[in-house]
């Protein structure tokens, strides 16, 4: 949506259209009275499924009812050109050609005065009101010189950190978190309500950590409290060696989500698979496991959470699928960028393809009874907002310890559409086929980090570069931060890769 906002309001303000809309929010939104209630209850069902919930929206050019989650509303739209609805329980206007909720001033001031008139009748009053400012604040907000803008060149946010010994691997990860968007919003809107003493809790030291960073300071913060925390909690990273960046990831993440248990969406922390704290909110997605008998064609299929995806690499002894059609499989160990290098989308193509177990690993089939040969293929069941790739460069076996350096080629923008479960069945000897709807931006990411390792297995630093705007990127390298161009960023060796949904929906 422009600055401007929604340019396709006006094909709704025709005739009585305020009237119209004062109807809407009276009978369908707000319900004041028991009869408007009952009413709203026994019509407003999905006019495809019948559903009463499921997000219900009602088209604002004609009567149809229908569910936001399942795109009914969405077909709706599409079909008849209708491009208005209305959130029949909150009351916000989505327009399908801006892809997003809209304000419009005359209509909220609509929504607000039938809000009002619904709460009186229901004899609320305006206890659930929200806070407006008054006309002496506003001129305060007006006079007051010294208010901060966030302007194209605001270095806000940015702020080195002191390496205290080879934690330069939890420099580049604590980089990556603080410029997670979402992330960032929860610890500065003071959300963790903490249970544990703040002194141990690793939740309220991010929460001061997120409070130095976007505190304006410019001097290099030292992290001391947070690498104590690190150690006490994950024993395993405790100690001055050189530490894995990826692992250093996981155990945060870990040891985060556990110390989330007292706040209002992290009551079940204690199970990872029914856990909604912030950091599954972000973070968690969800893998799908399909396991099929060669002999009757059964399927098993489990759901596992994941918080990251690791990637394996060609030039490592893992066999590696052929690459895009048309390529020889050729790949440079080193600085060279064949036009045929490997890409990141190459990577997850290997991720998701169906995998032969072959006669040394055969499972006991449901359907048959008896211990046959399968195949087993990992698709994405549900995506997580943040997903983060691991480039499996370090490679530890019996026989030898290396570091691949393979490059690998990785987008600004990625669709993650191919990959998903609901995919499966476009796929075509392991190529997909893309959707032609392009309105559908649900599995759309953005990328917003990448961690990067420079140096040998035994000898290496860590250094990440971070967006700070759409397209200005910034470089961390401990205590010092320059600029860096999205060539840098592109041509980087990357190791860990952080992507943001585009667009985020409520559920």
């Amino acid at each position: 949506m422009s600055p401007a906002g929604c340019s396709h309001v006006n094909a709704f303000k025709v005739d009585n259209w305020k009237q119209n809309l004062r109807v809407i929010y009276q009978c369908f939104v707000w319900s004041g009275s028991a009869e408007t209630r009952k009413r709203k209850a026994k019509s407003c069902i999905c006019h495809l499924c019948g559903a009463h919930l499921n997000r219900l929206h009602s088209c604002l050019h004609c009567v149809f009812f229908g569910c936001f989650s399942k795109k009914h509303i969405h077909e709706h739209a599409k079909s008849k050109r209708h491009n208005l609805a209305i959130d029949l329980l909150y009351g916000g206007i989505y327009c399908f050609v801006c892809q997003d909720y809209i304000y419009d001033k005359d209509m909220e001031q609509i929504a607000k005065e039938e809000q009002r008139k619904a709460w009186k009748l229901q004899g609320i009053g305006e206890k659930y009101s929200m806070w407006e400012p008054t006309k002496r604040e506003l001129e305060l907000l007006r006079h007051n010189p010294k208010r901060r803008k966030i302007t194209a060149n605001c270095t806000i946010g940015l702020r080195g950190l002191i390496n205290l010994g080879n934690t330069c691997f939890m420099n580049c990860i604590v980089q990556a978190l603080t410029h997670t968007p979402l992330l960032r919003d929860f610890f500065l809107s003071d959300r963790h309500k903490c249970e544990m003493q703040s002194n141990s809790c690793l939740v309220c030291e991010m929460s001061q950590l997120f409070q130095e960073f976007y505190s304006g300071h410019r001097s290099p913060h030292i992290p001391f409290r947070l690498l104590h925390l690190v150690w006490t909690h994950a024993r395993h990273l405790a100690g001055y060696e050189q530490q894995d960046a990826h692992e250093f990831l996981i155990a945060a993440l870990d040891v985060l989500h556990r110390h989330c248990k007292g706040d209002d969406n992290g009551k079940k922390a204690n199970n990872p698979n029914h856990c909604s704290c912030i950091i599954d909110q972000i973070f968690t997605g969800g893998l799908q496991s399909d396991v099929t008998c060669q002999v009757c064609h059964g399927v098993s299929t489990t759901i596992d959470p994941f918080w990251d995806i690791s990637l394996d690499l060609p030039g490592s002894s893992t066999p590696f699928w052929p690459l895009s059609p048309g390529s020889d499989g050729s790949v440079v160990n080193g600085d060279g960028h064949p036009s045929g290098a490997t890409t990141l989308t190459d990577c997850l193509r290997r991720f998701t393809r169906p995998e032969h177990l072959g006669s040394s690993a055969k499972i006991k089939c449901s359907g048959c009874h008896s211990y046959q040969e399968s195949t087993k293929q990992l698709t994405m069941k549900r995506l997580p907002i943040v997903a983060c790739f691991h480039l499996k460069r370090f490679e530890h076996s019996a026989k030898l310890r290396r570091k691949i350096t393979t490059y690998v080629s990785f987008p600004l923008e990625l669709d993650m559409t191919p990959f998903m479960a609901s995919s499966k069945e476009s796929r075509m000897n392991g190529q997909y086929l893309q959707p032609v709807d392009s309105l559908n931006n649900d599995n759309k990411y953005s990328l917003f980090a990448v961690v990067n390792h420079q140096g040998t297995l035994e000898s290496g630093h860590y250094t990440t570069f971070i967006r700070q705007h759409k397209d200005q990127w910034f470089k961390c390298d401990d205590a010092i931060i320059t600029k860096a161009s999205i060539k840098d960023v592109l041509d980087s060796e990357g190791y860990l890769l952080f992507y943001h949904k585009q667009f985020l929906e409520y559920e």
